[in-house]
């Protein structure tokens, strides 16, 4: 299962690689940002006729719902003067009206209609993003850099309609990381032994990938005040902003991990759980919710990690380590623009303000709690 490499040392024995670090806002990464499809919203979050504001992918964005419900995504400025549609644009039944101006625009970018002249301009275009909306929940769009078009299409679980599960829980995370750091966790046993002190290393039984999808199966054991369950943890990718994470052992549990690139240095991640209904709807979500709040705590857990952990390129590996340079052979294929090799580390940009820092730990796991091994 594991990649072994030989030790990222030059010269002498026992060399220490160099460190890039960069200034703050600075590239941090070898990469910059992923194609592929990326939630944006939920759909609750978007009533027909309003319009938001989003930064993603670097870029300014607005988010709309026409009046007959059909949701967009388009850049964000005005082609006419630059005024921001997502601060006081309009939605007119289909079109986007700009709020300098008054011009309007359709889902597609094109000027429908300027209301102090007879003519449109037929060079005034919007960028507009391709968008799906799954299971009435998700908003989610296509982005590549270079504008390809969209290049595969999610394949959506069946657990999204069966009534065997409950209602949505939803949570949203901030991260200062690339979506990529994050990502590498789904390989990633150990970790679950050290940072949220599991009972043991998760076993991956499997890491297979083929085109833009990556399938992990793992076996694990999860601490709980009655003592250690036997569980399992599977996750299917599909490109590099939409996962699936299936629990078993406590409680089924069916999450929709969602990450999506604010800029090529850090991102957002959407979680959406279902759980499997276990009796009546109060038992179900008194189980459920606890295994929400446990993996939400656990996501706390790791946010220390990602955001001040390097880039080790060619990192030194056990001989047991996990898949970590199969998931990043992988995950490179939707780096539009590759990777650079111009530093062995990429490190994170010094600490802001006066002072050192101070890292606080986050409020206790179930597992650290009732793990029985030292």
């Amino acid at each position: 299962m594991t990649d072994v490499l030989p030790s990222p040392t030059e010269g002498r024995s026992g060399a220490v690689l160099p460190q890039y670090v960069p200034e703050p806002d600075e590239k941090r990464y070898p990469f910059e940002m992923p194609w592929g499809w990326f939630q944006v919203a939920w759909s609750h979050e978007l009533n027909p006729g309003e319009v938001v504001p989003r930064f993603y992918f670097g870029r300014h964005l607005v988010l709309w719902r026409d009046e007959e419900g059909t949701p967009h995504l388009n850049d964000a400025f005005c082609p006419h003067l630059g005024g921001h549609f997502g601060y006081g644009g309009r939605v007119k039944h289909c079109n986007l009206m700009c709020p300098f101006h008054g011009w309007e625009f359709d889902g597609d970018g094109t000027n429908v209609k300027i209301p102090y002249s007879e003519r449109v301009n037929t060079k005034a275009t919007v960028r507009s993003y391709p968008l799906r909306e799954v299971g009435n929940h998700l908003i989610i769009a296509w982005y590549h850099p270079f504008d390809e078009p969209p290049l595969y299409e999610l394949d959506i679980p069946d657990e999204l309609s069966d009534p065997g599960f409950s209602d949505w829980s939803i949570q949203h995370f901030s991260v200062a990381a690339a979506c990529q750091e994050l990502a590498e966790n789904s390989v990633d046993g150990p970790h679950f032994r050290y940072v949220h002190n599991t009972e043991i290393v998760p076993e991956i039984e499997s890491y297979e990938t083929e085109g833009v999808y990556a399938r992990m199966r793992s076996v694990q054991k999860f601490p709980t005040p009655r003592g250690v369950v036997d569980g399992r943890i599977d996750v299917d990718n599909q490109g590099p902003g939409f996962g699936i994470t299936r629990f078993s052992g406590i409680v089924d549990t069916f999450l929709i991990g969602a990450a999506v690139p604010v800029d090529r240095n850090r991102c957002e991640v959407r979680f959406s759980f279902k759980t499997r209904n276990i009796g009546d709807a109060a038992m179900t979500s008194t189980v459920g919710d606890a295994f929400v709040n446990e993996v939400c705590k656990q996501f706390e857990e790791d946010r220390p990690i990602w955001e001040n952990k390097a880039h080790v390129r060619r990192p030194a590996l056990a001989d047991t380590d996990p898949p970590f340079m199969k998931f990043r052979k992988w995950y490179s294929q939707f780096y539009a623009e590759g990777e650079s090799d111009e530093h062995a580390v990429w490190a994170p940009p010094p600490p802001a303000g006066e002072g050192q820092p101070v890292f606080v730990p986050t409020a206790p796991t179930a597992s650290r709690k009732h793990r029985i091994s030292d």
